[in-house]
């Protein structure tokens, strides 16, 4: 009996550690959120760093709490401790900055933070362990995000257990107001092991002196290379205000081998290589940085103020996990000699031309000339999912059935819970006499809409599952829905932004503009047309609207950050201008916004940090009008134009296209009914398009579906196994009778659907339970046995069966499969390759009469692990 309480133990061990390994990061985030040290915030107005994403994602958010420094030049710091105390991945750095205030930032892993407070000088360090960079920023870099399956390793055994953010404030006259800062980054960290550990390679000059008046000077920066092969994905440079192109070099056998070149007075982000680059045992790593001496009459060094200069080259890259080294730095220059041979290119400044220093300040007038070639575009990034050209959509034509009615349709939203919201506006309607020419409103006698005008729809019968809005709204227009359920609107009439709880609260937790005044200030609005939440911070941005020309962005408590855009001059619209930016959709797979530039028949995406301009999508076949827009996840952009004028021939019709190449891979309209004015559109991961309309007061459903084609491709050198989405058309029509049979078909779908909710839950739970079953069957057969073969003398008989068994289980462990291996072991396996760094006059009815080969590895023996080294 002896044995069989032993196994019994081994088998319970064996089920907590099994328990542990699955234990649900949610347990982790509420421990945290009860030990997470808070402090005043006055920028953000939450305390709330860390937001879920998922089983395994989550978002944390780094900021300085509120600080105004005192003189320029000033350094602080403040740390954070990692949520988390198992292993976590980096996969994502989003600048939560402007160099308006800030000169630059860096972010740090270290585990022992030079202070304890919620921020400090840097004066006085920022770590009191070894620390390596993570992370740099300056002159509105846009996002970073790193390569599919690779991550800066956190947290652990072997990682950092805190983020220390240093923020250097240069110039301080922008704090003259006494305002409080918050800058800082969001990252993006995942629990799923990541392949790939990234890491950072700081090549920096310590010892260069600019004379004053000198055209070009050169510092340059070279060490051998002596670790395991890396594999480089991403650079960026960095100087202050002399320096003038930053290149740098892989040399090997004397062959120059660009990693990257660019000039240091445009956004310093991570941009990605051109071609992969692979840094291996014997290679040299050269840099050169060109600086001027002109305007300066004293010699500059280099140094940490302003007025100082720096010449950083970094690299960041990614190894294999089981040799990975997470920060090396190079700051001599081993073979000056060998500089002669630096290619010319190294030697030429690349030119920054007023526009774009304007840009990189924040500023986004464009050019006079109209050259909008000068515009920078965000790093490429390859799809992470193969797009079907061949989609279709198609109406559901028997949603939402007999039993909805509603006013005229303005907008709609997918809640959490991916239930459709609908805003609508009950008995008023928009028409001729509802505003003068001052854009006032001229109903107000009416009195607010008494009904609810947000309808929460179950989106598989269209059953009205919840209502709020009564007697609060005039002429409802945008929604937008963030992640806590909290209703985002606009009013036209009132010219108010609004935040309602989601919970049937009738009162504003957030109310924006004055009611019933037009302005274009800060504190007013002209017909906002729509609002949209980022996910992530919490910022959220208005479209301003039908009177003015313009985008704003706030911070999640209402305070005003920045704002972009302006009427449109004689001619074609350039980038930022607008004529009535009417919709609005965040594309957070690329760290856009993106607007239906109605009049102007266009769709202009910005970046979300800077307000600058990214691209426009315009086709003929939009006609003049593009009225709404929405981002599916995966890639995909939909969209709805304008009724043609009369003579015009596009038809009125919404459109799914790939958002990365702008391309028009479907059109579609509804069977039953037509289009009339259709107003707004969203569509859902699973391709699911609801589109409203406000002159015949409908909301169509529209869907795809679709049969999976498996097939193989091969990206950069790795092959995949993906799965292609093929649409197949299924004709509804209304007038065809349905037989019993497709009915079966259908509830046995929707059946299926239903299931596919609880799918994880149950596989989980499944895979737990199983082993163990197992395991108890093994133990219940041995005792069995054991009592067959010893009878009721058995328990006192010696125990070595036991013993025999965990011997066999030891032995098998001791011999386990390892996937490293066998995988390696597999043709055409690689590890190289992985993705690159990656106004309306009103809502009436128009009148009619009116080369990446990436270089293969040597057969030499691999060099003995060593620890980070200056050379």
């Amino acid at each position: 009996m002896a044995g069989l309480v032993n196994n019994l133990l081994i088998l319970f061990l064996i089920f907590q550690n099994s328990c542990l390994a699955f234990r649900s990061p949610l347990s982790v985030f509420k421990r945290y959120k009860d030990t997470v040290r808070t402090h005043s915030n006055e920028c953000l107005g939450s305390n709330r760093q860390l937001v879920p994403m998922g089983l395994s994602d989550f978002a944390l958010d780094i900021r300085m709490p509120g600080v105004t420094p005192k003189q320029s030049d000033t350094y602080l710091c403040m740390s954070l401790r990692l949520p988390v105390e198992e292993e976590a991945y980096v996969v994502d750095f989003r600048p939560q900055a402007s160099m308006d205030t800030v000169h630059h930032m860096l972010l740090f892993g270290c585990n022992n933070p030079a202070s304890d407070d919620d921020y400090w000088d840097c004066n006085g360090g920022t770590c009191m362990d070894a620390s390596n960079i993570l992370y740099a920023w300056a002159r509105n870099a846009p996002p970073t995000k790193l390569p599919k399956g690779v991550g800066f390793q956190v947290g652990g055994e072997k990682g950092s257990k805190y983020f220390v953010l240093q923020v250097h404030y240069g110039d301080i006259s922008a704090f003259k107001d006494k305002h409080k800062d918050c800058s800082g980054v969001t990252l993006h960290l995942t629990n799923q092991k990541q392949p790939m550990i990234a890491g950072m390679y700081l090549m920096m000059s310590m010892d260069t002196v600019i004379p004053p008046g000198e055209k070009a000077v050169d510092a340059d920066i070279a060490c051998h290379y002596k670790m395991y092969p890396m594999h480089v994905f991403a650079y960026r440079v960095h100087t202050h205000h002399l320096g003038q192109v930053v290149s740098g070099y892989r040399v090997r056998d004397d062959q120059w081998t660009l990693i990257g070149r660019q000039s240091p007075q445009l956004p310093q982000a991570f941009y990605p290589v051109e071609n992969p680059v692979e840094i291996k045992y014997g290679d040299t790593l050269a840099a050169r940085c060109v600086f001027t001496g002109e305007g300066r009459s004293t010699e500059t060094y280099i140094g940490g103020t302003a007025s100082d200069e720096m010449c950083n080259f970094y690299i960041m890259y990614y190894m294999e996990a089981k040799h990975a080294v997470s920060y090396m730095t190079c700051t001599q220059n081993i073979n000056p000699e060998m500089f002669k041979n630096i290619p010319q290119e190294a030697n030429i400044p690349i030119p920054v031309k007023p526009d774009m220093a304007l840009m990189g300040h924040g500023h986004h007038e464009e050019s006079r000339n109209g050259d909008t070639g000068l515009i920078m575009q965000q790093p490429k990034r390859e799809e992470e999912e193969v797009l079907d050209q061949d989609l279709k959509i198609e109406e559901i034509a028997d949603w939402p059935g007999v039993n909805l009615k509603l006013g005229q349709v303005s907008g709609l939203a997918l809640d959490p819970n991916s239930n459709l919201v609908v805003f609508h506006r009950g008995d008023h309607v928009w028409d001729a006499n509802s505003f003068d020419d001052n854009y006032v409103y001229q109903q107000k006698g009416l009195g607010p809409i008494k009904e609810s005008t947000i309808l929460v729809l179950d989106p598989n019968n269209s059953a009205i599952l919840h209502s709020t809005g009564k007697n609060l709204f005039y002429l409802p227009h945008g929604l937008s829905i963030d992640n806590n359920g909290n209703y985002w609107v606009t009013d036209v009439a009132l010219h108010q932004v609004f935040k309602l709880g989601p919970h049937g609260v009738e009162s504003p937790l957030l109310t924006l503009g004055k009611a019933f005044q037009p302005g274009s200030d800060r504190n007013h609005f002209c017909q906002p047309t729509d609002v949209e939440v980022d996910p992530i911070t919490g910022n959220f941005y208005v479209s301003d609207g039908y009177c003015n020309s313009r985008i704003l962005k706030f911070s999640p408590t209402g305070m005003f950050i920045a704002q972009w855009g302006e009427e449109p001059s004689i001619g074609q619209a350039k980038p930022s201008q607008f004529r009535i930016p009417h919709s609005l959709t965040l594309v957070s797979d690329f760290g856009q916004l993106c607007v239906a530039d109605r009049e102007n028949g266009r769709i202009q995406c910005f970046k979300t940090e800077t307000g600058q301009f990214v691209k426009e999508i315009r086709h003929p076949s939009f006609g003049r009008e593009v009225f709404a827009i929405s981002y599916a996840p995966g890639g995909l952009l939909f969209a709805v134009n304008g009724k043609p004028y009369p003579g015009d021939k596009e038809p009125l019709q919404a459109f799914v296209m790939n958002f990365s190449t702008g391309a028009i891979i479907d059109t579609f309209i509804p069977l039953r009914k037509s289009f009339e004015m259709p107003h707004d559109i969203i569509a859902s991961e699973d391709r699911t398009v609801y589109i409203g309309d406000a002159h015949t007061n409908t909301v169509w459903k529209f869907t795809s579906t679709e049969k999976m084609e498996h097939r193989s491709v091969k990206k950069a050198g790795i092959e995949v196994q993906e799965i292609k989405a093929e649409a197949v058309i299924e004709a509804r029509l209304t007038n065809k009778p349905v037989s019993k049979e497709l009915l079966k078909k259908e509830e046995k779908h929707h059946v299926v659907q239903q299931a596919n909710t609880e799918v994880s839950v149950v596989l989980i739970t499944t895979l737990l339970i199983i082993p163990i079953v197992v395991l108890l069957a093994i133990v219940i057969f041995i005792w069995w046995r054991k009592t067959r073969l010893y009878g009721v003398d058995a328990e006192h008989k010696p125990d070595s069966s036991s013993g025999r068994i965990l011997g066999r289980f030891r032995g098998k462990g001791s011999g386990g499969l390892n996937l490293g291996n066998f995988f390696a072991s597999r043709a055409g396996y690689s590890r190289k390759g992985f993705d690159r760094l990656s106004t309306e006059g009103s809502d009436q009815e128009k009148d009619e009469d009116d080369p990446t080969d990436s270089e293969e590895e040597d057969s030499v023996p691999q060099p003995p692990v060593l620890p980070p080294s200056s050379s």
